[in-house]
């Protein structure tokens, strides 16, 4: 205890100075977990995708929608469990600031395929029963006040026109890294109003099959059979695991993603480097107190130490500081992008590398005016009064 209240004490002679070094250490720790977890965010699509569900898209891109009848053949395919298909719509909800995704789907097979996203059954029956209806996440219908019973004019990019919809249900997700901010409505309800107003030539068409394996293990084995099916036909696919798919979308952003970690480490090496003048600064000052503490007989490690204890114990106090900051400031962020990342929450993997870096932070930082300390003669010491 008299260590630590001596150490709390040195901190606090110089007040101005010392608390300029906490603020910086905070602000460090706080931006180095808010990076972090902007990263984390980004891939956590891929990393919860599913290994046991295939997406099958057309082999030239992604935005050349395949013939709906491609279904009944991939359904025949041996390990297939079950199917359904999924076709992006576009539409922009009052103006393009209010973007989210939404989806034509097969509302029964869809919710037997993805079992992660919790819907009552009272609202799953008034989804399947009417087909101008839709389900929103329940991140999406807070973010934009959707309740059950409201109609939603979407207006649409790649279908023109307006598009009313009829909010059946909100849906929740099974954890917490599920995606809950996104819209789906009826693909067969989008079919028939390409036909009736004949604004694409792309009637009985989806955008991608969604198969679900009865064993992981046979991913490649199927992706394969699916793909040979419709070999040198008109409309070539290209099959590939859910979480391939996702990742993908990552690939195309990957220099942003390196570049955000690049200056999550540059923030660390910054605060290091004012830590350590700080403790240089403090060393120089008390030049004379450590050489009167090794002529009362305290040995060397033990001066030098309380010069480690210091930088410790302020780094381990900008880095608690740091990490309980985190969490108000994500949300902030959270809620303004949007449905911008599928999740985004702080993880303990965050916080433990904050610590980290908070620690490895006061330890690089009093490395050299440890041993500056150390190897103080009293004599020398003495003479700098």
């Amino acid at each position: 205890m008299l260590i630590a209240r001596l150490l709390f004490l040195n901190i606090w002679r110089n007040r101005g100075r010392s608390l300029l070094t906490f603020l910086g250490l905070t602000t460090s720790v706080l931006a180095f977990g808010l990076l972090s977890t902007v990263v984390e965010a980004w891939y956590s699509g891929a990393e919860s995708a599913s290994k046991a569900r295939l997406i099958t898209r057309s082999a030239i891109s992604l935005i050349f929608p395949l013939p709906v009848s491609h279904g009944e053949r991939i359904r025949q395919i041996d390990g297939i469990e079950a199917m359904t298909v999924s076709r992006w719509f576009g539409g922009v909800y009052k103006d393009s600031r209010n973007f989210f995704p939404q989806f034509a789907v097969d509302p029964v097979s869809y919710f037997i395929i993805y079992p992660e996203y919790i819907l009552t059954e009272e609202a799953r029956d008034r989804f399947y029963r009417d087909r101008r209806s839709a389900i929103v996440g329940r991140r999406l219908a807070q973010e934009h006040g959707f309740e059950v019973g409201d109609m939603v004019t979407l207006k649409g990019q790649i279908f023109p026109g307006q598009w009313e919809f009829l909010i059946a249900g909100i849906y929740d997700g099974k954890e917490e890294k599920t995606d809950t901010g996104k819209m789906y409505f009826h693909w067969a309800y989008l079919n028939e109003e390409v036909k009736q107003r004949k604004i694409s030539r792309d009637a009985d068409s989806v955008g991608v099959f969604i198969t679900s394996l009865q064993s992981p293990d046979r991913a490649a084995e199927v992706s394969m059979a699916i793909d040979t099916l419709f070999e040198n036909s008109a409309k070539e696919t290209h099959t590939e695991t859910e979480q391939a798919f996702q990742l993908g979308f990552v690939a195309m952003t990957e220099a942003i993603v390196v570049a955000i970690r690049a200056v999550s480490f540059v923030v660390i090496l910054i605060i290091m480097a004012v830590l350590a003048n700080t403790m240089s600064m403090t060393a120089r000052e008390r030049t004379s107190e450590y050489a009167t503490l090794k002529a009362l007989g305290f040995p060397p490690w033990q001066v030098s130490g309380m010069v480690l204890g210091e930088s410790m114990l302020l780094a381990l106090l900008g880095g608690v500081a740091g990490i309980l900051l985190t969490y108000p400031v994500a949300a902030i962020f959270h809620d303004a992008t949007g449905t911008l990342f599928r999740s985004f929450f702080v993880s303990t993997q965050t916080n433990l590398l904050q610590i980290a870096a908070a620690l490895l932070t006061g330890l690089v930082a009093a490395a050299a005016p440890m041993v500056k300390v150390y190897r103080i003669r009293i004599v020398e010491g003495l003479r700098a009064i």
